[in-house]
């Protein structure tokens, strides 16, 4: 049974959605309804923001699946032409406070491990079991802050073995790094969380783009389903979190809609389409 309601209100003029989870099966899937409706809005005027915790070597997808929009990526770390395959602005995580997070994450998550994201590389700790990237800097590193030479797009902290939720180390880490780092993370199963320079979110640079184009929350529609896009999903004066996305998404969104496997944002793209402009 649905839970989608009768969509109000006028016409958006900007549309921003998470990927993976909202838009994006897990199996890494995107429908056809689901791009019918985006090139809709897309044709009608209306802004699209493909807004992910994805490094932009995973945003090729999306440019064999879309020819509009950009792409936010690191959670808000980057703006990103997908379709040219061009950084267009990024606010990276700094040496520094790479270094500071590090310190104070193994003190309060002790089996911790790292990753970090640096230009288009991805590097490692040994001990760091990646699901992803397998492969993509051979052995890793003994110590992450041997390669923690260069501001980073976003840091991984993960309990390969498990100890902790996502949701456990979420609370520990945002106490332990306010002032430092936002973190975040985006698979309440995975133990794994993603961290950005202080102050950088999905709603952060989402309103940041959105006053560059003249609009206010009231001009633009987000979608997501897990805590990295809590920040835009209280932005946005309307916001849809899926239904089957982490249980605290109603704290943060407006509206729900049925799972990305239903179709669920589609099924909202296409009422806001009839919609006054």
């Amino acid at each position: 049974m649905s839970v989608l309601k009768p969509v109000t209100g006028k016409r958006p003029k900007l549309i921003a959605t998470d990927l993976d989870g909202t838009i994006v099966a897990h199996y890494g899937f995107i429908s056809d309804r689901t791009k019918i409706a985006f090139a809709a809005a897309n044709a009608a005027g209306i802004h699209i923001y493909f807004i992910t915790g994805r490094p932009i070597r995973w945003m090729k997808e999306i440019k064999d699946n879309f020819n509009f929009g950009l792409g936010v990526c690191g959670n808000g770390a980057l703006l990103y032409d997908f379709i040219n395959e061009k950084v267009l602005e990024e606010w990276s995580f700094s040496i520094e406070a790479q270094l500071e997070t590090v310190k104070r994450l193994r003190q309060v998550i002790p089996p911790v491990s790292f990753a970090t994201e640096i230009g288009e590389d991805f590097l490692r700790e040994k001990k760091y079991v990646p699901r992803w990237d397998i492969g993509e800097d051979n052995v890793g590193v003994d110590l992450i802050e041997e390669v923690i030479t260069a501001p980073a797009l976003k840091m991984l902290a993960r309990c390969s073995d498990g100890e902790f939720s996502s949701d456990e180390m979420l609370a520990l880490a945002s106490k332990a790094l306010e002032g430092i780092a936002t973190v975040t993370h985006s698979n309440s199963t995975d133990s794994l969380l993603e961290i950005s320079a202080v102050g950088v979110s999905k709603g952060a640079t989402l309103s940041r783009v959105a006053g560059r184009l003249g609009l206010t929350a009231d001009d633009c529609v987000t979608f997501g389903d897990n805590p990295n896009d809590f920040s835009m999903l209280s932005w946005a004066s309307r916001s849809w979190a899926m239904a089957d996305g982490h249980p605290d998404l109603m704290k943060y969104a407006k509206f729900q809609t049925d799972p990305h496997q239903e179709d669920g944002v589609a099924k909202v793209i296409e009422q806001l389409l009839q919609l006054p402009e």
